[in-house]
């Protein structure tokens, strides 16, 4: 029985996978700085309309998780 893609000169580790890794980033960055922007949003209309909650107060929570959340979640010099 003959192998499958016999007649082919594919060698493996060969092809180019510049796309695959620009759309994994782009998942993967998508999916972290939604996440951060979901936390923020839930964290400001929980502590909003919460019995005795305060608009005020729930800005400034959400605004010290925004910042937090950037300062962590930021791309480091010399990762990969």
């Amino acid at each position: 029985m003959a192998e499958p893609h016999a007649d082919h000169d594919y060698q493996r580790g060969t092809q180019d996978i510049a796309e695959q890794r620009s759309t994994f980033s782009l998942v993967m960055g998508m999916t972290k700085w939604g996440s951060l922007a979901v936390a923020v949003a839930l964290l400001f209309l929980v502590m909003w309309f919460q019995p005795g909650g305060n608009f005020f107060a729930a800005l400034i929570a959400a605004g010290a998780l925004a910042v937090a959340g950037i300062l962590v979640l930021r791309d480091k010099p010399g990762a990969h």
